[in-house]
């Protein structure tokens, strides 16, 4: 694929430039559309990188305009499956394990064990609610498993994506190198076996973790997940437009419990949104907990790591 010097369209090799060109009112159908459907947001600076991207799929369905495939997404019968072409042609497959670890840390380390102290008797509900290619609720469980407590307590990690592909490879549990630049080595050779020329899980990691598909643009497939005690969703409201990010963030704020929290990519911020949800700090990282929460959720954490740590300086562990 390539992208002209203009940005204002793009082309498929081995076709003519102005067979692909991403002229204004296409441009304008398409942005509003894609991010109706997907919450993604291109701006005008984006209109040769939109192009790009679609390209292919204007030539794969034998189309000879992006007019053409608007009207494909907006009204042909097989509209849903066009649509998750799209998702995954959209997708940015850019991950890796133990991704902002303090977050990851919070969570096992201060989380995990407060909600336990607080409510012994209810699971734990992890959400990774743009996992991508798996690595993130991985290295959830791994971290879990790290402080005890992915086989003593009882746990659900769950991961979606909204790109059907990404999550069929999730669910593929395979990992080539790249997904272990940032991951600690001893922690690799613990929880990973050798698959052919790649890695995957060790068993019980692979069990704690389950996937499915759920499109953050559309409330309805995420609303049951929202409910969840900790929410990743990292580096995803980056590509979303602002109406739609205050929209997602609501229904999380409506949906998770009192004590609940939301992680964000260090690049992402609810602050200038007006949404009910304010952050605290939660061992050395940050998270999003509902409105008038904060002091709350800072002083019981504190309150159970204190006596987990005069615990272990009593018995010696």
């Amino acid at each position: 694929m390539t992208q002209n010097n203009s940005g204002g369209a793009g082309r498929l090799r081995g076709y003519h430039s102005e067979l692909f060109a991403l002229a204004d009112a296409p441009f304008s159908l398409l942005r509003e559309l894609i991010m109706e459907k997907t919450g993604m947001y291109f701006d005008d600076a984006k209109r040769g990188l939109l192009a790009d991207k679609l390209s292919e799929l204007v030539a794969v369905n034998g189309l000879t305009s992006f007019l053409d495939y608007y009207y494909l997404l907006r009204h042909d019968e097989n509209a849903d499956a066009h649509l998750n072409a799209l998702m995954n042609r959209l997708s940015v497959p850019e991950t890796y394990f133990w991704r902002q670890s303090e977050q990851i840390l919070a969570m096992s380390e201060v989380i995990a064990p407060t909600h336990f102290a607080t409510k012994p008797r209810a699971p734990l509900r992890v959400w990774s609610a743009a996992c991508c290619t798996g690595e993130e609720p991985v290295s959830l469980a791994i971290a879990l498993a790290e402080v005890g407590l992915l086989d003593a307590q009882p746990i659900e990690i769950v991961g979606t994506d909204g790109s059907p592909a990404m999550v069929a490879r999730a669910r593929a549990n395979s990992f080539g190198p790249r997904s272990f630049r940032q991951i600690p080595a001893n922690l690799k050779e613990r929880y990973f076996e050798p698959d052919g020329d790649r890695w995957r899980p060790i068993e019980r990691i692979r069990r704690a973790v389950s996937y499915d598909v759920a499109n953050l643009a559309v409330p309805a497939e995420f609303a049951g997940l929202a409910t969840a005690d900790v929410i990743f969703c990292r580096n995803v409201f980056i590509y979303f437009a602002d109406d739609v990010i205050r929209r997602v963030a609501r229904t999380f704020c409506e949906r998770m419990p009192d004590d609940g929290c939301v992680f964000l990519g260090a690049a992402e911020s609810l602050t200038r949104l007006n949404v009910d949800l304010e952050l605290a700090e939660i061992g050395k990282a940050f998270a999003y907990v509902k409105a008038g929460r904060r002091h709350h959720i800072e002083r019981t954490n504190s309150a159970i790591l204190a006596t987990r740590t005069a615990t272990h300086v009593t018995t010696g562990h």
